[in-house]
């Protein structure tokens, strides 16, 4: 990885203003198109402009793949539909260039299809943008080599090597029957070892770990790191070959989703990054800090109801960031483990009863200890209190409880309802059992509080 520092910047900004084409082009060229595309970050858009006239095509449209959204935007504002299809996505992969298609405007996408020199790549590009970009569908290309079961070994080899001419890398060879079904693949290993052999039928591996194409990238993701694969067939829903994925599609999609989930726990409700606007991280931040003033103003409302207690046991008020605090972590953890194992595959959704019931009995437990701890310390600091001392205890082993089941269920519900369990591991889960605890809290110490007449 490149390191771009202030001395190095100042130096390629030196040539560029010299208008030095031979020695930007001669730094360009010993440079990976991620650490141009990071060098471009680093610079004003005419300089970046200047630079990026002087790469080769393939180079150029690696490049722009690079590049943050934000930036590869703004790169191609200014440019027409015909210069985004013959300078970038005519020497895309179909994947990539469904991509750079996908993120622009929809009035934009038939002009520049409309452009693509390479009519077969054209209609594969449309076929893509069939399928919903979360799915194996919307992830896959179509760059591959394929062979019949029924050719012969030299045959065979006739076609890998015309094939291979529009290809930048080769996973595996996808060998089909007449239809065009998948029926296995042909380890390289094979050419060399069977070159006489009658037909590929005979040598190939059969039964290759695939993917449909409505298939959710998360369980591609999870297939990926099961069969420790670098690429991976998708088929249709009557088993024909129609694309494949590169693990380096799947990381970046995991990557992002990771990052979503991410934010979405921290209480951010969109994409945003470091160098968006104020604006921009405005818009996404406030919502749940304005939910978070709403659960404020309630929690007031409940705790003005709560007012002569208070007043008349003052004790009771010191206890109040307690319950929220443990409630809220509690309710935390328990969604935290549950949205982790939705993701990584070792939970499901039919396993909602027994998930359930495992986290009500670690909860009875994790109650029991933290009641019991509170109600010693009590006891000890606060002799001839006992209303107090109860309360708390059974308060904090009620709001526990109740943590447990409902950072539980909330995640388990979300996914079953096709929303982002991730959303049931911030501000939601935190707000909501400040809330319920007040009111367990709130409930439980005015019972005990007549029964002990304090």
């Amino acid at each position: 990885m490149k390191e771009f520092t202030p001395d190095y910047l100042d130096k390629i900004r030196n040539i560029i203003a010299a208008g030095d084409q031979q020695a930007a082009s001669k730094i360009l060229a010993d440079m990976h198109p991620a650490d141009i595309a990071e060098l471009y970050q680093e610079l004003d858009i005419d300089e970046a402009e200047f630079l990026y006239k002087l790469l080769d095509p393939d180079t150029a449209a690696d490049v722009v793949m690079e590049l943050d959204e934000e930036d590869r935007k703004r790169l191609l504002s200014d440019m027409t539909a015909e210069d985004i299809a013959q300078q970038f996505i005519d020497h895309l992969d179909t994947d990539e260039a469904v991509d750079l298609i996908q993120e622009l405007d929809e009035e934009d996408r038939d002009e520049i299809l409309s452009h693509i020199d390479d009519v077969e790549q054209a209609g594969d590009i449309i076929d893509l943008l069939k399928y919903d970009e979360d799915t194996a569908g919307g992830l896959m290309g179509k760059e591959m080599i394929v062979v019949n079961e029924n050719w012969s070994m030299p045959e065979c080899i006739k076609q890998m090597r015309m094939q291979a001419e529009d290809l930048d890398e080769i996973y595996y060879v996808y060998v089909v029957d007449n239809e065009d079904r998948l029926k296995g693949i042909l380890p390289l290993k094979t050419l060399l070892t069977h070159p006489s052999v009658s037909k590929i039928k005979h040598v190939m591996e059969t039964d290759p770990a695939s993917v449909k194409t409505d298939t959710p990238i998360d369980e591609v993701a999870l297939d990926f790191e099961k069969y420790d694969l670098v690429a991976m067939p998708v088929i249709d829903s009557i088993g024909r070959l129609v694309g494949r994925i590169t693990v380096d599609d799947v990381m970046d999609q995991v990557r992002e989703s990771n990052e979503r989930d991410y934010q979405l726990a921290s209480g951010i409700s969109s994409d945003v990054d470091a160098d968006d606007t104020i604006l921009a991280q405005t818009k996404a931040r406030i919502p749940w800090l304005l939910i978070g003033i709403g659960s404020g103003i309630l929690a007031s409302i409940i705790l003005a109801t709560f007012e002569s207690q208070l007043a008349a046991v003052t004790t009771l008020a010191l206890f109040i960031p307690i319950i929220g605090g443990t409630g809220g972590n509690v309710g935390v953890q328990a969604s935290a483990i549950v949205v982790q194992s939705l993701a990584n595959g070792t939970l499901e959704i039919k396993e909602f009863a027994s998930q359930l019931g495992k986290e009500v009995l670690i909860g009875l437990l994790n109650a029991t200890v933290i009641a019991g701890v509170i109600f010693l310390y009590n006891l000890l600091m606060l002799p001839g209190n006992f209303a107090v001392t109860l309360s708390v205890a059974v308060s904090l082993f009620v709001v526990v409880m109740f943590a447990t089941i409902l950072g539980t269920v909330v995640p388990l519900t979300l996914e079953k309802l096709h929303i982002n369990p991730a959303l049931a591991t911030g501000p939601f889960i935190q707000i909501s059992n400040d809330i319920f605890g007040l009111i367990i809290y709130v409930g439980i110490s005015t019972q005990f509080l007549k029964i002990f007449g304090a």
